[in-house]
């Protein structure tokens, strides 16, 4: 029985020496892609009509507020993703190999625009909100969760993975700098919206 208490309590010293938070400039990184596309996101819908708000481009093109909508709808689906779902998988700490050089690759690829994909339905705009403002302030609670959770969090992000379909394998930390890059991807949409020739002026 001894034998067995000791065993067990040195497997669980060398899992928790395993676990590795974040390093001050892991953190640091997400925390700067969190906070400066969140920026850009709040001035890209700045001060906007209403009609501004609603004006689609074209039958298959999102407004300015489905765009919108979909950025805080997807704020909640990654962070949700990471906290409730890949950390309450199993650590698989023999795979960091596979994802190790990708933080660069993930914010580029998923900014990009030149490649288009399809939100899953569970994602797609329905006007769940009743205002603007509501929206944004949903928006705002949500990716400050987010960087309040980067500043502190103990969790191993490193040992959890997922296949993302642009990517392929990676991270659970590279799962967050996902949402930052997407946030980025989609404010880039809102500016072709409001570039375009029959945008209204007000």
């Amino acid at each position: 029985m001894k034998m067995s208490i000791v065993f067990f309590g040195a497997m669980a010293l060398a899992g928790s020496a395993l676990a590795q938070p974040l390093t001050q400039g892991e953190r640091d990184r997400a925390m700067s892609e969190l906070h400066a596309t969140r920026k850009a996101f709040l001035d890209s819908v700045a001060g906007l009509s209403k009609a501004q708000w609603n004006f689609k481009p074209g039958p298959d093109r999102w407004s300015v507020a489905e765009c919108a909508e979909h950025l805080a709808l997807t704020e909640d689906y990654y962070f949700d993703l990471v906290t409730k779902q890949l950390l309450a998988s199993p650590a698989t700490p023999e795979q960091k190999g596979e994802t190790k050089e990708k933080d660069a690759l993930v914010l580029k690829t998923i900014a990009d625009r030149s490649s288009k994909r399809l939100a899953p339905e569970a994602l797609q705009p329905a006007h769940r909100w009743p205002a603007p403002e509501a929206l944004m302030a949903h928006f705002k609670q949500s990716r400050d969760r987010t960087i309040a959770y980067v500043q502190t969090t103990q969790d191993d992000l490193r040992s959890h993975f997922r296949e993302h379909r642009a990517v392929g394998l990676i991270d659970a930390y590279q799962w967050i700098l996902v949402a930052a890059a997407h946030t980025e991807r989609h404010v880039a949409q809102i500016n072709e919206v409001k570039a375009a020739p029959d945008f209204p002026k007000r």
